[in-house]
């Protein structure tokens, strides 16, 4: 069909039961598309009236629906378009939400975009428009190819440029001495203000009119705003135009804020931006970033992807209920099948109703809520699940309702003043935003509900120190503050961290980061009854250690029934990695990292043979392992910059120290080198050697420090660091926080030590000179034969190491106490032997012979003697400090690229080699055959654990 002969048959349009099926079939010829009956004769992707019911006989859904493409629903010329909107994206979701909804009258069309995280745009035309190629380029991108209409700005990209204008409203607000929360209350009040006209609810953009009309009266502005404000509150006169009822706690006064002429320029630039669009995903933690203070360094960072969230959303709130309302729909239906007489029987109608009830009485808490994405995120799938059960309820012949799903379903607890404010914003708006695009219409008299369950104080603690409680919910949600155990006291005061520690002894360990406080609330909830599901956040080290004890106490009543042990997130701006972990009252089946798997341990594995976390620290293996020193020189940066001071360390550049080491003994005769000593980190293994060094003055009182008076003076700076450190203000300054004497007395004697980095991409054993001192980024064994760093470095411990320790982001983290402690030896190999006393033994012997092997070939490709000189004064020598390695003229670049790191990338086939030689060594020594898989190592090396510990451990 040529567009001169649809547009002569259709150009004064017709009736939509009478002709709207040969209207569509003409619109198919006009696009050389097959119709519906052509392409799709059994109805199941592209057909007319998708989803009529049998059971009521009812009218379809959608008058035409093409699977992944588009809706299509019709009036009779002239009828209200809008209302014929309204209907199709009430019933969106039945047709899998398809990327364009379209609503004609046989005269005029619109084409509706639908797409997520994408702005909505709408193409309207008529019948006669159909003689140009671009409109009828429209139509066949419906028909063919919807992703041509994809709007380019997305959702997310207006809500950040909102962002932005508003964080410098707020920024110049606080330079005039503005309290911080009247600041963001304020400006809270003026983005409702925006939102609700773009959407309607405050009439002809009379907020947009307003702020122009005061451009150069900056005079004006504050009353203007302030009757506007009073207008809203109750609902009244303003400016000559009804007002609602708004309130809900944003407009329970008038006050407002004065504003110059560069700010109103400023908010009408804001204005004129699409607020009907914004995103309440993301809304609420990119305008956190503008309006606190606190944390307005971070504007334009990243967010998570509301996606990220919903692995959390979906398990512990939206599949649980669904599968309920299946149950219940399935009973409804057999029911109704029952029925001899006309109508609905009552049992049904009571079923059905009772559902309902349990579905708007359904509580779900955040109890760290931030700015609320969690929260808004839950509801709109309360609301999302809600809607469908109301449409298949009416399929069912059940009676039509309004949705009543609201703000009250969620709860939420949050410290910061400012994020408990946007916590409210964001669910306002988006439950409106939804209402609104699925058809409903938005909530009068008031049109905010009062949000009194979004909470501002500590979900931990009362202010008089007892125990907070939690709201009774049918389920907690949430991503709790993510605080490091050792940066409690630096973060949230030593009167604070302690007395939450003491609160909470006996469920959390002290040990233990911040939000493991969390986990074992929401498990004391689940004990006693006042929840039914959990779903948390934390970062990935929850896996191990101290942090893996509240996952322990939470199996003891529980199970986790879906979890993702290592996810991308995104935590103050920064990019981090964390797991998400689902526990409590769960019919499904266990799902790991998105797999179905039989149960989930604690250390978020599958549980295959045995529960490895369960492992218990070894005798054997006591009084070998230990972390590196800790100086703890420097409080954090910013908190530096603030307070004005220099900066500060025990570190000392090569040269500076090796100018040290020349000067004469001090005065009692003690030379430079028992204070200035080679210090390793983590990256003098991984990388290249830093030729870093350390003031390492011991336990020396200030007194005898002081005699060395270079080095003592090298690190002065500190001592105006620990001032500010409220737990070292007593603390000798001069010394390392912590010196790990226990380790140097376990090193001392010997010529090498082995060193392995705790945190890296690649599994790692190296062996470490004398006289170097080993930081905290290393786990030193406190041993000198290649036996031991041969069994160390096997596939055997390696398996081992990576299942019982935790992860920083991706890497993992090997620790003394879990990965070493408790990892069995072969028998006659154990760290308790002194290694001349197994020196015969032919497996220690091959052991040995496949460990050096190694190491000298990794050490020659890291510094080949072509390229290399190896330096060292003789103060270094005499010392007994290690030479270091120092590129030839010509090969500095290329050494740069010799790291374990690189070479561990890249795996070469000698390097593969070399390793299953060793694999297969310490294989033998344990009496197995080798190859064996990971599961089989574990099942083996855990009941050999079982066994010794069991024996005296």
């Amino acid at each position: 069909m040529t567009p001169q002969e649809f547009i002569a048959k259709w150009r004064n349009g017709g009736d939509e039961r009478r002709d709207f099926q040969s209207f569509f079939d003409d619109l198919c010829r006009l696009m050389n598309h097959p119709t519906p009956r052509e392409a799709d004769p059994e109805h199941k992707w592209f057909t007319y009236e998708y989803g009529a019911s049998k059971t009521s006989g009812g009218e379809g859904w959608a008058d035409a629906w093409k699977r992944g493409f588009f809706g299509f629903e019709a009036k009779g010329t002239g009828k209200d378009l809008a209302k014929a909107y309204a209907q199709l994206k009430m019933y969106a979701d039945a047709l899998e939400n398809p990327p364009l909804l379209i609503v004609c009258d046989l005269q005029r069309f619109e084409i509706h975009t639908n797409f997520t995280n994408a702005v909505k745009q709408v193409h309207r035309f008529t019948v006669e428009d159909l003689a140009n190629h671009e409109t009828r380029r429209l139509l066949a991108a419906a028909f063919n190819d919807p992703q041509q209409l994809r709007p380019g700005t997305t959702r997310a990209d207006i809500t950040k440029e909102a962002a932005a204008k508003f964080a410098t409203l707020a920024d110049a607000l606080r330079k005039r001495g503005h309290e911080p929360h009247a600041v963001a209350h304020f400006l809270n009040r003026l983005l409702f203000c925006m939102f609700a006209e773009d959407i309607g609810l405050l009439p002809d953009h009379i907020f947009s009119k307003l702020v122009r009309s005061v451009q150069d009266k900056p005079d004006q502005f504050e009353a203007r705003a302030a009757a506007l404000f009073a207008a809203m509150k109750d609902g009244g006169d303003f400016a000559l135009t009804e007002i609602e009822h708004f309130n809900g706690g944003l407009f329970e006064d008038a006050s407002t804020l004065r504003l110059e002429a560069a700010e109103l320029a400023t908010l009408d630039q804001a204005a004129r931006l699409d607020w009907a669009e914004i995103d309440p995903s993301i809304f609420g933690t990119l305008f956190e970033q503008g309006l606190d203070p606190n944390t307005r360094s971070q504007l334009g960072a990243q967010y998570t992807d509301p996606d990220t969230i919903t692995k959390i959303i979906d398990p512990v709130v939206v599949d649980p209920l669904l599968a309920e309302w299946e149950a219940e729909k399935a009973a409804i239906a057999a029911t109704l099948d029952k029925a001899k007489t006309k109508g609905v029987p009552k049992a049904a109608q009571q079923r059905f109703n009772a559902f309902l009830e349990r579905l708007r009485a359904f509580r779900v808490l955040d109890p760290a809520c931030g700015s609320g994405n969690f929260l808004f995120l839950a509801l709109r799938a309360l609301k999302g699940l809600e809607s469908r059960v109301l449409w298949e309820g009416e399929a069912l012949g059940l009676g039509r309702q309004v949705p009543s799903v609201g703000p009250a379903n969620v709860l939420g607890i949050e410290l910061n003043e400012y994020a408990a404010d946007l916590a409210r914003l964001t669910v306002w708006i988006g439950e409106i935003q939804w209402m609104i695009q699925n058809g409903f219409g938005v909530r009068r008299n008031p049109i905010l509900q009062a949000l009194g369950g979004i909470e501002n104080r500590d979900a931990l603690l009362n202010a008089d120190g007892t125990e907070a409680t939690w709201p009774a919910a049918d389920v907690i949600v949430g991503n709790p503050p993510f605080v490091g155990n050792r940066k409690m006291v630096g973060e949230l005061g030593r009167t604070y961290a302690d007395a939450v520690r003491d609160t909470y002894e006996g469920r959390v360990s002290r040990s233990a980061d911040f939000v493991c406080f969390w986990f074992a609330k929401a498990d004391d909830a689940i004990r006693s009854g006042a929840t039914q599901r959990v779903g948390l956040v934390a970062t990935n080290s929850i896996r191990g250690g101290a942090n893996r004890e509240v996952l322990d106490r939470v199996l003891e009543r529980s199970r986790i029934f879906e979890a993702w042990s290592d996810e991308p997130w995104v935590n103050e701006g920064a990019a981090v990695r964390v797991s998400l972990v689902c526990f409590g009252d769960s019919a499904q089946g266990a799902e790991l990292d998105g797999a179905a798997v039989g149960t989930i341990t604690s250390s978020l594995v599958e549980l295959v043979h045995h529960d490895i976390a369960k492992a218990v620290t070894l005798v054997e293996n006591a009084g070998r392992g230990f972390q590196g020193i800790t100086p703890r020189a420097e409080i954090q940066k910013k908190r530096r910059i603030e307070l004005g001071l220099p900066e500060a360390s025990f570190n000392l550049a090569g040269n500076q120290a090796r100018d040290m080491l020349r000067l004469p003994a001090n005065v009692r005769g003690e030379r430079m080198a028992e204070v200035v000593r080679p210090y390793w980190i983590a990256d003098d293994i991984t990388t290249r050697p830093l030729d870093r060094f350390i003031v390492f003055l011991g336990e020396r009182d200030e007194l005898n420090a002081a005699m060395f008076e270079a080095p003592f003076n090298a690190i002065a700076n500190v001592r105006l660091h620990r001032e500010q450190m409220e737990d070292a203000k007593d603390y000798p300054w001069w010394r390392l926080w912590r010196p790990r004497s226990a380790m140097f007395a376990a090193l001392a004697g010997l010529p090498r030590f082995i060193s392995i980095p705790r945190v890296s991409k690649h599994h790692i054993c190296l062996w470490t000179p004398a006289g170097v001192v080993p930081g905290d980024a290393i786990v030193v064994v406190a041993r000198e034969d290649d036996t031991t760093l041969g069994v160390l470095q096997s596939r055997i411990h390696e398996v081992w190491a990576l299942r019982q320790g935790s992860a920083l982001e991706d890497r993992p983290r090997y620790t003394h106490t879990t990965s070493f402690e408790t990892f069995p030896f072969p028998e006659g190999l154990t760290p308790n032997i002194a290694a001349q006393d197994y020196a015969d033994n032919p497996h220690a012997q091959a052991i040995a012979a496949a460990a050096r092997a190694l190491v000298e070939a990794r050490d020659r490709w890291l510094n080949p003697p072509e390229w290399v000189d190896w330096e060292c004064t003789p103060e270094e020598e005499s010392a007994g400090f290690p030479a270091r390695p120092v590129a030839k003229p010509g090969h500095e670049t290329a050494l740069k690229k010799r790291t374990l790191t690189n070479l561990y990338n890249e795996r070469s086939a000698w390097l593969a080699m070399l390793h299953r030689n060793l694999d297969a060594a310490v294989a033998t020594a344990y009496g197995w055959e080798w190859p064996l898989t990971d599961d089989e190592i574990l099942r083996r090396l855990f009941e050999l654990n079982q066994a010794r510990g069991g024996a005296g451990s």
